[in-house]
């Protein structure tokens, strides 16, 4: 059977594949080592792996380490972490000479010996010091105390946000520039990577009950925790995830595919030449073609960019499955975790308003979900999400430009539909 579903955002899309994949498990009538979850981009698996730990799924990433495990990563945490507190040794360690600035270990070694017992910052910013050293050595360490003194300020402009913390730190460190000179898969890949890292910073100022950088670095270094003490498999084994390049040769009896929308699946950067399409097609039908009995197709009606919603169209590759033979997961999960269900909808369906099963059969939604709406204050936005709550209703906009995604309540917020 092939299933092809929308669903709301990436979260919701996270939630319906670990809620399908639990269901069948408890049921008994899957073992976790069925399941394979295939993606276009290693960037796409920090929502599923952070939607399988908070389900405590057990789960393998192959051919790729985990999110928070990754390089570039680690590198921009550890950024964060010296805009927060420049005092912080380990985390300048490791990033005064990344991207390379020609700061080697002779230079580290130096400064520690000048610093004694005070902090190795102490001495980046000693005049005495600098001096000490070669004018190219002291100009680069200038540049990098620079560029982290830039974070901060942007952290106390901004004390209730990350992203602009982190996007500012990704320019003026060079991180993002010296990624993009290289010029390769490899670059690309980490370059999706903290993409996705500025979606995570955007999503806790929208939604943490703690904002700003000190309440983010708690959150991350909670999710790295629960990475390590991950759910033990049982002897049904573990959840795989990959990515569709790596999955070539292997089958699996259930296979989920997600993320297929334009500029994903097909990569955007494939959409400006024929031969690349093409390709990404090759890709797409082998990640089609990994299942053996059951294939669950799913995408997105917005999904958030470099902290941005976007509203991409789902994948030209789906339109080359007969509809005859597809259904839709909206139908099978509705009794279950209603997040993850919350705004999806079958192939060929209209957009139809999320559901929980918390409120009357009757209740109706006062807007649609893709629907145009005016704010007074805002302008006009698209709905995303219509909840109930007592008495009213909770109505999740997308906003163009810096307004970004508001949730409102209806009888409050005075919306006009369009």
């Amino acid at each position: 059977p092939i299933s092809i579903t929308e669903v709301g955002t990436e979260q919701d899309e996270a939630m319906l594949v670990a809620d399908t994949i639990q269901h069948a498990v408890r049921q008994g009538k899957r073992k976790h080592r069925d399941f394979v979850v295939l993606y276009r981009t290693n960037a796409q698996s920090r929502v599923i792996e952070e939607a399988f730990l908070m389900m405590r799924i057990p789960h393998a990433l192959i051919g790729g380490q985990r999110f928070y495990e990754r390089k570039e990563i680690k590198d921009m945490m550890a950024y964060l972490r010296l805009a927060a507190n420049p005092d912080d040794d380990v985390s300048l360690k490791r990033v005064i000479n990344e991207p390379g600035r020609a700061i080697g270990g002779t230079t580290v070694a130096k400064m520690q010996e000048f610093a004694g017992a005070g902090s190795l910052w102490s001495a980046a910013k000693n005049q005495e010091f600098l001096h000490s050293l070669q004018k190219r050595t002291a100009g680069a360490i200038n540049a990098f105390t620079a560029g982290v003194e830039s974070g901060a300020a942007m952290r106390d402009e901004s004390p209730d946000k990350t992203e602009p913390v982190l996007r500012r730190l990704l320019v003026e460190s060079g991180y993002m520039e010296s990624l993009r000179a290289e010029r390769s898969e490899e670059a690309n890949g980490r370059l999706d990577n903290l993409q996705e890292l500025v979606n995570v910073a955007a999503q806790h100022d929208a939604t943490s009950g703690e904002p700003g950088l000190y309440g983010f670095l708690q959150e991350i270094a909670l999710l790295s925790d629960q990475d390590e003490v991950q759910e033990q498999p049982d002897d049904g084994g573990m959840v795989t995830l990959m990515t569709a390049h790596t999955a070539k040769g292997l089958e699996f009896p259930v296979v989920f595919v997600v993320g297929l929308e334009e500029s994903i699946f097909p990569h955007s950067r494939s959409m400006n030449s024929d031969t690349e399409i093409e390709e990404e097609r090759r890709l797409c039908y082998v990640a089609m073609t990994r299942a053996r009995e059951e294939l669950y197709l799913t995408y997105a009606a917005r999904r958030t960019t470099y902290g941005q919603p976007n509203f991409n169209s789902r994948s030209r590759f789906l339109e080359s499955i007969p509809v005859d033979i597809c259904s839709s997961l909206r139908e099978t999960t509705m009794p279950r975790t209603a997040r993850a269900m919350a705004s999806t909808r079958s192939r060929n369906a209209p957009y139809a308003p999320p559901t929980r099963r918390l409120h009357s059969p009757d209740w109706k939604a006062p807007f649609e979900v893709g629907q145009q709406v005016k704010h007074p204050k805002f302008g006009v936005g698209m709905v995303v999400a219509c909840m109930p709550t007592p008495g009213d209703c909770e109505v999740t906009i997308a906003f163009p430009g810096v307004v970004g995604t508001k949730r409102l309540i209806a009888g409050i917020a005075k919306l006009e539909a369009v």
